[in-house]
């Protein structure tokens, strides 16, 4: 019988990739929960395979819709459960907190209470599942406060927006099922991670897009940014999901959390620096601060302590900062040329 992978989130940036990721590197079936009315542009080299089904195929369901979850995961009962499907953007949380804190947190509630009425009707299903939180659940560390080799996973929670609350409890939930009922959930708070298909709401996306758009004559040259002090370490998404794979096939342990993220570390203004830097029209584009960017609490400090995965399944990050960053330009670059209409955020 084929091994088969749930993916919730399959059409988001990581989604995508980890799909993409699986395809080439098993031989699994690769079931992606998405919503009808779900974007397809980060899937859309795959829907000829979903079309013919050969190993991809889209299971429509909803995190805020009990039923639908428990349909998927008793019809597909997959081996490998990775969820990814969030309300992802912070800022978008201090508008709509509700609707973030009710996907986020009782949607994974929702999951996991799926898989486990699933493994009480059948007791020999034992699925292993990756619960994804945020860095953004450490939230606002004090200088004074951060550990001298990064955040480990022993800090405190300081979240700093509806969004990492949320986080916050996606964490805690994976583990009180792990805990509770001897599932094999773990959970991760991955620090910022990005390159090709990274929405355009956050910050070096943004910027990259802006830069497109700008070398086609679309914008003035002027690039508007929020706060450019945060520091960030950065790791490429092809990188991360690598890691998410690592984490569910090298000996999972049931309830435990990692860190996990890059290696380079620099504030947000360096990183549009170097986007502008990779752009013909270096010496012609300008920065201009647009308050609607600016966030009402910033966590500031991303820096994080990966040694406990890294310990325990020897993932390393090995694609390096420039590429991410020319690889993300370079897909906005392509977007431009297609003739898409963008929003100017």
């Amino acid at each position: 019988m084929s091994t088969k992978a749930l993916i919730t989130g399959i059409t988001g940036m990581v989604g995508s990739h980890l799909a993409d990721f699986l395809l080439e590197e098993t031989d699994w079936e690769i079931y992606g929960v998405c919503r009808w009315r779900s974007p397809l542009d980060n899937v859309d080299h795959l829907l000829d395979r979903v079309n013919k089904k050969d190993r991809v195929f889209f299971e429509y369901a909803d995190l805020n819709d009990q039923m639908s979850l428990y349909r998927v995961v008793t019809e597909i009962k997959p081996n490998y459960i990775f969820h990814l499907a969030a309300q992802s953007y912070p800022q978008t949380s201090f508008t709509a907190p509700i609707d973030t804190l009710n996907t986020n947190i009782l949607g994974t509630c929702r999951l996991l209470e799926a898989v486990h009425a699933a493994m009480v009707a059948d007791e020999s299903y034992k699925p292993v599942i990756h619960v994804c939180a945020s860095s953004e659940v450490f939230g606002k560390i004090p200088a004074d406060k951060k550990p001298e080799d990064g955040i480990n996973e022993d800090c405190p929670f300081h979240p700093a927006s509806p969004y990492a609350i949320s986080k916050v409890g996606t964490d805690l939930v994976g583990r009180y099922y792990a805990e509770a009922f001897g599932m094999t959930v773990m959970t991760t708070r991955m620090f910022t991670h990005t390159g090709p298909r990274r929405g355009d709401v956050f910050h070096e996306s943004t910027f990259a897009k802006q830069i497109a758009m700008i070398e086609a004559g679309m914008l003035p040259p002027v690039v508007k940014v929020g706060n450019l002090k945060s520091l960030r370490t950065y790791a490429d998404v092809r990188d991360a999901v690598r890691a998410y794979y690592i984490l569910v096939t090298k000996n999972p342990v049931a309830g435990e959390y990692y860190n996990i993220g890059g290696r380079y570390t620099c504030e947000v203004g360096d990183t549009l620096e170097a986007l502008i830097n990779m752009s013909p029209m270096k010496d012609q584009i300008k920065v201009e601060e647009d308050p609607e960017r600016l966030r009402p609490i910033d966590a500031d400090l991303q820096v994080p302590d990966c040694r406990k995965f890294t310990a325990h399944t020897g993932w390393e990050p090995v694609i390096p900062f420039e590429q991410t960053m020319e690889d993300l330009l370079n897909y906005w670059r392509d977007r431009v040329k297609g003739g898409h209409e963008f929003l100017t955020r």
